[in-house]
């Protein structure tokens, strides 16, 4: 293991850069033009309809392209992009985030220079340059907030859209439980590795921006809509069953779901394709959940 403040090679060579793409071909470019010097990179492609994996080919052919043959969810093909590294470090990266070879660097810096923690984060910035909320205390304990912070911190909950994580000690905990499809992966990983005091540590000298759900286009923007909406509600409460109880969970879908249709009634009142795409997909999603 290279020393903390070590060359940028060095430090590149101790880590494998992980990229899920869905119908993410607009990304590959900009993205490209960050990673062009790493020397390790698995992008897992989740059965793209769009020339995702072409664009992977002609932009970044030193990657190792794992192509899915249909779209398993945010959280499992990363799983499937961690199995096949070899590298004690892995980078979780958005195809929607400009990241370059130093700020990569860093972030391996950032984990030697606290080896005891298990993951760390950088703060994400929008494209407007203000902070993202992409860091908290437990959010069922704390309100989030972020753009406090003056040097490295330990937090309870970081976001997935750029986060570092030791393989050697996040294997005995596990990484994304493939029950949530897409949304609350990342939450339900930071709980368990904070209730297994296993620290997470974000650093905010590292800025990284995130074109926040940029990394999705395709034909039927509505249908996108649609899921978004549907998997944001079901894995709400998934997570509540998983860590609060069934009871708690249900209470949870009873009242989301009485919300859920007072927004499709807002929607219709006040039209917005798009919203109300999102609405109803909600809808549908909790109805799934509660015939179960």
């Amino acid at each position: 293991m290279a020393a903390p403040g070590a060359p940028l090679q060095a430090l590149l060579d101790q880590v494998t850069v992980i990229v899920v793409t869905y119908n993410s071909a607009h990304c590959i470019a900009p993205l490209a033009q960050g990673l062009a010097q790493l020397p390790h990179l698995i992008v897992v492609d989740n059965g793209s309809a769009d020339d995702s994996r072409e664009a992977v080919a002609r932009h970044l052919p030193r990657a190792r392209l794992v192509a899915l043959e249909r779209n398993f969810g945010y959280g499992v093909a990363n799983n499937r992009g961690i199995e096949q590294a070899a590298t004690r470090y892995v980078l979780l990266l958005n195809p929607d985030c400009g990241i370059d070879a130093s700020q990569v660097a860093a972030l391996v810096d950032t984990a030697q220079r606290w080896p005891e923690a298990t993951i760390w984060v950088p703060q994400l910035v929008g494209a407007d340059g203000r902070d993202e909320v992409n860091y908290s205390w437990p959010r069922d304990a704390w309100t989030p907030r972020t753009g406090a912070a003056e040097g490295p911190l330990c937090v309870g909950y970081a976001c997935a859209a750029v986060m570092l994580l030791d393989r050697e000690r996040m294997a005995p905990l596990g990484f994304f439980d493939p029950a949530f499809f897409l949304y609350y992966e990342d939450e339900d990983l930071c709980l368990r590795v904070f209730n297994a005091r296993a620290p997470i540590v974000v650093d905010p000298s590292i800025r990284v921006v995130h074109l926040s759900r940029g990394s999705v286009r395709g034909p039927r923007p509505l249908a996108a809509e649609y899921w978004r909406g549907w998997h944001h509600a079901q894995s709400k409460i998934i997570f509540a069953r998983k860590h609060l109880g069934a009871e708690a969970g249900d209470r949870l879908l009873r009242r989301t779901l009485v919300r859920a249709w007072a927004h499709v009634a807002v929607r219709a009142l006040v039209p917005s394709p798009r919203l109300l795409a999102r609405a109803w997909g909600r809808v549908q999603g909790l109805r799934q959940l509660a015939g179960r």
